[in-house]
């Protein structure tokens, strides 16, 4: 089974920290990411996605994705 999920956070090191740990439990970059500018919060943020396949499992909407 394929999973799919879209890291989002501020344009700094918290991010890519999020981003390295889900690479290092086995997801991988899927495309580019995206960047905005949050008016409200006068910041940049930014987003990811990465997928990551899980052999034995079944698809549930309850299913906790960063825990896979």
């Amino acid at each position: 089974m394929q999973l799919y999920r879209v890291l989002t956070g501020p344009d700094d090191s918290s991010f890519c920290h999020r981003v390295s740990e889900a690479l290092s439990k086995g997801w991988q970059l899927h495309g580019n990411p995206a960047y905005g500018h949050d008016p409200v919060a006068g910041s940049m943020r930014v987003a990811q996605a990465v997928i990551k396949t899980v052999e034995g499992a079944e698809y549930s909407p309850d299913m906790k994705l960063g825990e896979q």
